[in-house]
């Protein structure tokens, strides 16, 4: 029904938003990482708001949530498709994690990451990754051939398989093809885990 709600924020807390728009107010429940990008009233003027949001309608009433990105709104939708989690543990795993880290680990299999959300236990984490990895994996840019792959990043014994799901995971963090290839170029993944080639590509790219 409503795609963003735009005001002035009257009142904000760190799980609660209130936004006046044409004189009515809109309370919605809200992430940690939207409260942190919210802006905070410096004088008697409200600050202007934008939140994007999504309207959930059950037996017990009807709640609006709020999100500072769509790609939050989107995270959240997704996790919303995943059976047994509902709006209060999707909620709490994007005040965990934002969009980005959240892919990230649903990507890289890390339960231990999503399960430190509170409420999300090992078991929902790991439906969580089963569910929705092939989903966000289908969401990067085609993938260049095996065989370019190869050529651009040999080392020896390494895993293909974990250097396909590290540029997977790079891509779904908004890198291009080409971008986490040079990164992953020169970097000695011997024995290394799927996260550590990840946080040692994105280091290289982050200078």
């Amino acid at each position: 029904m409503f795609y963003y709600i735009a005001g002035k924020l009257a009142h904000l807390t760190p799980n609660c938003a209130v936004i006046d728009a044409g004189g009515v107010g809109y309370k919605m429940t809200i992430s940690q990482n939207t409260y942190e990008t919210l802006p905070r009233a410096t004088s008697d003027a409200l600050p202007p708001a934008k939140l994007y949001t999504y309207m959930s309608v059950r037996e017990d009433g009807v709640e609006l949530f709020g999100f500072a990105s769509e790609a939050e709104l989107s995270s959240f939708k997704m996790l919303l498709g995943v059976s047994g989690v509902g709006p209060k543990a999707a909620i709490s795993i994007l005040s965990l994690l934002t969009p980005e880290k959240f892919a990230l680990a649903v990507c890289t299999d890390d339960k231990k990451t999503i399960s430190k959300a509170s409420g999300i236990g090992p078991k929902t984490a790991a439906r969580i990754i089963l569910e929705l990895q092939d989903k966000l994996l289908k969401q990067t840019p085609p993938e260049e051939t095996q065989a370019a792959i190869s050529t651009a990043i040999t080392s020896p014994g390494t895993s293909k398989g974990k250097l396909n799901e590290a540029q997977d995971a790079l891509s779904v963090l908004g890198y291009t093809r080409s971008e986490a290839l040079s990164a992953l170029q020169g970097i000695d993944v011997s024995g290394m885990e799927v996260e550590d080639i990840i946080r040692a590509a994105l280091k290289k790219l982050m200078k």
